[in-house]
């Protein structure tokens, strides 16, 4: 069994206790998620390294993008928690990584990006894939603000460990700003200074036209929120929706060319 193989399985059985206990013990500063956590996302983190960056140029696939960008998740909310601590989401984002950091493994294709080496290209591929992350866990808090307001709706009492809806709003708002902004310098680097960043002018490909919509959501759905007091199920749609474009733009598109059409 080769290192890599090994340190992948144990990394995905400890995300998945840990996702267990966090289910089990309803708030973020037990033990597990303060010093067990950051030990799994230090495992992880030597495995995204490994695959992305250990053979020279930056290699990028369906595995481990998707491994990365579960992997900034889980750092960016474990950083973020110890001021939100909404623990039912981090359970998510640790049980969804157990998945993630197994895929590299299933899915092994991937390609060198061209011009690598040049500090701008990287520049360009770490914003986006925080964008990615941060945008994440944004649809992570609507998809569970979307099943503790039909609770309330039918009338059932929320969990000891479920947080009032006004804060995990309060958050999803933030974190949506902070992936709008992100998101933004992600777009318009790639539109103004394609050729500089990937060798070859802009091409509209359905890739831009996806990052372009997803952007255009979150920038209504910021500023329905200012203008008109946006909130409740109209953010959460405006969130998933914009999420699922952004998915389309680029784990979507890869997926159908690596896994389906084999490109």
């Amino acid at each position: 069994m080769s290192p890599f193989l090994l340190i992948s399985l144990a990394t995905s059985f400890l995300y998945g206790l840990l996702a267990w206990r966090l289910l089990r013990i309803p708030h973020t500063t037990s033990p597990w998620a303060l010093y067990a956590l950051p030990l799994v996302l230090l495992l992880h983190g030597g495995l995204v390294y490994d695959s992305v960056l250990g053979h020279g140029a930056i290699q990028l696939g369906f595995g481990n993008s998707l491994s990365t960008i579960l992997w900034l998740t889980a750092c960016i909310y474990w950083l973020t928690s110890y001021r939100y601590p909404l623990a039912g989401i981090q359970a998510w984002v640790t049980g969804l990584a157990a998945i993630a950091v197994l895929l590299p493994l299933v899915f092994t294709h991937s390609h060198a990006i061209p011009n690598s080496e040049a500090l701008a290209l990287r520049a360009h591929l770490i914003v986006s894939l925080l964008a990615y992350s941060l945008l994440a866990i944004a649809a992570l808090h609507a998809v569970l603000m979307t099943t503790l307001e039909k609770q309330l709706h039918r009338g059932a009492a929320m969990s000891g460990g479920a947080p009032p809806l006004l804060t995990m709003e309060a958050v999803l708002f933030k974190t949506v700003a902070a992936g709008f902004v992100l998101l933004t310098l992600t777009v318009f680097s790639g539109i103004v200074f394609s050729e500089e960043l990937f060798g070859k002018p802009l091409q509209f490909t359905h890739k831009i036209v996806f990052a372009i919509l997803s952007w255009g959501v979150f920038g209504g759905l910021l500023l329905g929120r200012h203008f008109r007091g946006w909130r409740g199920r109209t953010a959460l749609y405006w969130t998933l929706t914009g999420f699922v474009l952004l998915l389309l733009a680029y784990v979507g598109t890869q997926f159908v060319l690596e896994v389906l059409l084999h490109r």
